[in-house]
């Protein structure tokens, strides 16, 4: 079981570092349309198992991180934190948070993380991770 799934990750890791652009026009076409790939993006991966390691996630790893730069012609650039995730899992919107946040100290840059679901469960589309207490709330 671990050998398909390894398998089946590879094959999207793939498709994402030979088609980048393509990828995010398919899945996120609004956002490809902000991002300037004229002037080039870059696969942090290695940077990122530097901030997460494998205890701080469960043994989860984030499959891509790129940095991308505007259109609008901004110095400014953003990271796209990809997942792809092909199970149901409990915590999977707080992961990402720390993926998130972890990412956002590290680099005092704008992060999306993009995910892809490709499980079979239609109902399962966790798109929030929030903490909620008297006076504070966090989401």
């Amino acid at each position: 079981m671990a050998n398909s799934k390894t398998d089946y990750d590879s094959g999207w890791k793939e498709i994402i570092e030979l088609y980048l652009p393509e990828f995010i026009d398919f899945f996120y076409n609004e956002i490809y349309r902000f991002i300037d790939f004229k002037k080039g993006y870059e696969f942090l991966d290695k940077e990122l198992s530097k901030i997460l390691p494998k205890s701080a996630t469960g043994g989860k790893s984030v499959d891509k991180l790129v940095k991308v730069y505007y259109k609008n012609g901004d110095e400014k650039w953003l990271m796209l934190h990809i997942e792809i995730q092909s199970q149901k899992q409990k915590n999977f919107a707080r992961r990402i948070f720390t993926y998130n946040y972890r990412l956002l100290d590290r680099y005092q840059k704008d992060i999306i993380s993009l995910v892809v679901l490709c499980d079979t469960d239609k109902h399962y589309r966790p798109n929030k991770f929030e903490l909620s207490y008297p006076r504070f709330k966090l989401s």
